[in-house]
């Protein structure tokens, strides 16, 4: 009987790991939290990547999808769900093999606890379990091999300094938005908006934000010069666009947007119906009431699921502790320049476990989703020209 691989997360990179064991002949499941493919995609739909569609289509994809889209327009969230990731799901290869509303709760060695057979051939050949959450109640399943897929999305960082919860922000978690907000509906964001982060997604939201003539924006941001990561001669101009419009607000070219540099949120705490926040900022400590929270502090993956496992993390990053250092000694911040880190660095201490796509890169910023469909390219021949997936006892 031909071993298990178990795909978790129905996203780009979850749906293109699917492919691949499928072109393997790999006999496979995928698991997906969501109520459909790509959730944590449509999650920010309404926002436009500033990678051209083929960034985001890999080769496997237009093989079996030879109408994917193309070109360098940049698709929205919506147009990456609906115009390829949807009819991946659709197509017969995948038919049966992707479980909706289905969580993974957590993966274990099957009869070991974490602490056992360090390196040894028992370890490696004992399945894994992985305890399911679905419409029908908990179950189990087992597996040969996992990729972790799962994204980062829905574990956002949280706004107090050093990176634990402020004072008051745990109390007032429903009524913080962690996502980009969506400014269809201008109404939605009328009065003041807290915003805190200086990566895209922070940008991007400014950028939003500030075009509505009935919202103010409070913008704070850890940095006391942010460059807004500037890449010299970009060569992606929505990249570039997001940079340029930072520096205008932050040099105050819309009153309706105030800076504030060398800032964290000290604590929250409930004004009425309004949200008063203490700020550290270096001109000194302010207070600002506000209409609205939003937090765009960046995403880690959740670890949680692999707590029983033998996996050796950066304590910097929390990425995998060998793609980390890859990544790290690598030079440079852009995406586009991120070296190709090979199998090797994808291996755990714990055999036949991989974490992928977004996730791999911990808190790193650098993640496309070109890396990730290279991740799994490395997987694929690496176990193919090692035959790790032969029948179990040959």
């Amino acid at each position: 009987m031909q071993r298990h691989v178990a795909i978790l997360g129905a996203g780009p990179v979850g749906l293109d790991a699917a492919l691949a064991c499928a072109d393997a002949g790999w006999a496979f499941t995928v698991y997906e939290a969501g109520e459909t493919v790509a959730a944590h995609v449509r999650a920010w739909g309404h926002v436009r990547l500033f990678t051209p569609w083929d960034l985001n289509v890999s080769g496997r994809m237009r093989t079996h999808l030879p109408d994917a889209p193309t070109g360098d327009d940049c698709p929205s969230g919506a147009e990456l769900a609906t115009r390829l990731l949807d009819p991946l799901a659709a197509l017969p290869t995948l038919e049966g093999r992707i479980r909706l509303r289905t969580r993974v709760a957590g993966i274990a060695r099957t009869g070991l606890l974490k602490h056992e057979h360090i390196g040894t051939d028992t370890r490696t050949a004992a399945p894994f379990t992985l305890l399911l959450d679905t419409p029908d109640g908990e179950v189990t399943a087992e597996a040969d091999l996992v990729l972790d897929c799962t994204g980062a999305l829905s574990h956002p960082n949280t706004l107090g300094p050093g990176g634990i919860p402020a004072p008051g922000e745990r109390a007032l978690a429903d009524r913080i938005t962690r996502t980009l907000p969506d400014t269809a509906d201008p109404d939605r964001w009328a009065g003041t908006v807290l915003l805190a982060g200086a990566g895209k997604s922070a940008q991007t939201a400014a950028r939003d934000l500030a075009a509505l003539p009935g919202t103010r924006v409070q913008w704070a941001v850890r940095g006391t010069a942010p460059d807004w990561g500037a890449v010299p001669d970009d060569t992606l101009p929505g990249r570039q666009h997001l940079v340029e419009t930072s520096r205008a607000l932050t040099d105050g070219a819309n009153d309706r947007v105030t800076v504030h540099t060398g800032a964290h949120v000290q604590a929250l705490s409930p004004d009425g119906d309004q949200i008063r926040a203490a700020l550290a900022t270096e001109s000194g400590p302010r207070e600002i009431v506000c209409d609205h929270v939003v937090a765009l502090t960046g995403y880690t993956g959740d670890a949680s699921l692999y707590r029983q496992l033998q996996v050796h993390e950066c304590y910097a990053t929390g990425a995998p502790m060998n793609l980390s250092a890859a990544l790290l000694g690598s030079a440079g911040g852009d995406c586009l320049a991120q070296p190709s880190a090979g199998i090797e660095a994808l291996r755990n201490p714990e055999p036949h476990f991989f974490i992928l796509g977004a996730k791999s890169y911990g808190r790193l910023n650098t993640f496309l989703l070109r890396t990730g469909y290279q991740q799994i390219d490395q997987l694929t021949a690496a176990y193919a020209s090692e035959s790790l997936l032969l029948p179990a006892g040959t």
